[in-house]
């Protein structure tokens, strides 16, 4: 009877081991908070404050893309974060 209370506790304690999941909604590049950054896939307190002062010195995205202009976001982190973001707060992803 252990093993079968063992693996029922393993199985119920996986969803609060598995991480931070990714947003419910698109996340607003241009009025996005550090913590509402963090809410992204991989992108920890130090990425998400290298992407609000990308964005204090440049002005706000025009495109999606230039995410990747900010350091530690590449080609494959971009990928990653593509369906999270939106430039607009119509709630939909922005991608021209």
């Amino acid at each position: 009877m252990v093993k079968p209370l063992a693996a029922l506790a393993f199985c119920l304690a996986l969803p609060l081991c598995a991480g931070p999941q990714a947003p419910s909604k698109p996340i607003n590049l241009n009025t996005a908070s550090v913590t509402e950054l963090m809410q992204l896939p991989k992108i920890g307190q130090k990425t998400a404050e290298r992407i609000v002062s990308f964005r204090k010195q440049h002005g706000n995205f025009k495109r999606t893309e230039e995410i990747m202009n900010v350091q530690g976001i590449g080609e494959k982190s971009y990928a990653k974060l593509k369906p999270y973001l939106t430039l607009g707060n119509t709630g939909t992803p922005t991608n021209p």
